[in-house]
């Protein structure tokens, strides 16, 4: 019964890593350019420990943001100031949108959203998995964006849903973040393997 490695102790283990790495990410996302690397690191720390099964996952998540740090920071820095201008343009477009004209046009807007979103996904994706230059990193994405659509809505769509949940349920912002990198990581990852040679 008490044996730690039956199945309710190890049930148990893993929701604590879920919301311990919720947490983590939760926390070290205050800061806001440090959002980048400690997403970058809780994509990783998804995809290859706490899918595989690992027990290393608080030591993975350190040592994966560590790693990505300063090149995080950067392309966090690069990508604020688009995220700004595009979340005022759909505050304005959210504003009008009473109007049948107004709503067109949100609808619109939100649906050109999902590439510069998309794009956000894979560069921390792959910021987390791999090593490139910045500029790589960025044309990278752009490319996988394009060339893998389907995987590509399939993550903006889960971050988006994740993200809504939380903001109505307060209590799941402390395990979505974990489960919503590891849900993303399952179209990603299919992308990568089919890359990586």
């Amino acid at each position: 019964m008490f044996n730690p490695n039956n199945g309710f102790f190890r049930t148990l283990s893993r929701m604590v890593d879920f919301v311990g790495l919720s947490l983590l990410w939760l926390m070290l996302c205050l800061p806001v350019l440090t959002a980048g690397p400690a997403t970058a690191a809780l994509y990783h720390t998804a995809a290859v420990g706490l899918r595989q099964g690992d027990d290393w996952i608080f030591g993975r998540f350190c040592r994966s943001l560590w790693e990505n740090l300063l090149q995080g920071l950067l392309i966090t820095a690069l990508c604020l100031p688009l995220a700004g201008a595009l979340t005022f343009g759909f505050l304005v477009m959210l504003a009008h949108g009473n109007t049948p004209l107004g709503t067109v046009l949100w609808v619109a807007y939100t649906v050109v959203l999902l590439l510069p979103a998309g794009v956000v996904c894979w560069l921390f994706a792959l910021l987390g998995r791999f090593s490139f230059p910045t500029s790589a990193l960025f044309r990278t994405a752009v490319q996988l964006t394009a060339a893998h659509l389907p995987a590509t809505l399939a993550a903006v769509a889960l971050v988006g849903v994740a993200a809504l949940l939380s903001r109505m349920f307060l209590g799941l912002a402390f395990v979505l973040p974990a489960v919503t990198a590891v849900l993303v990581s399952f179209p990603m990852e299919r992308v990568f393997t089919q890359h990586m040679e």
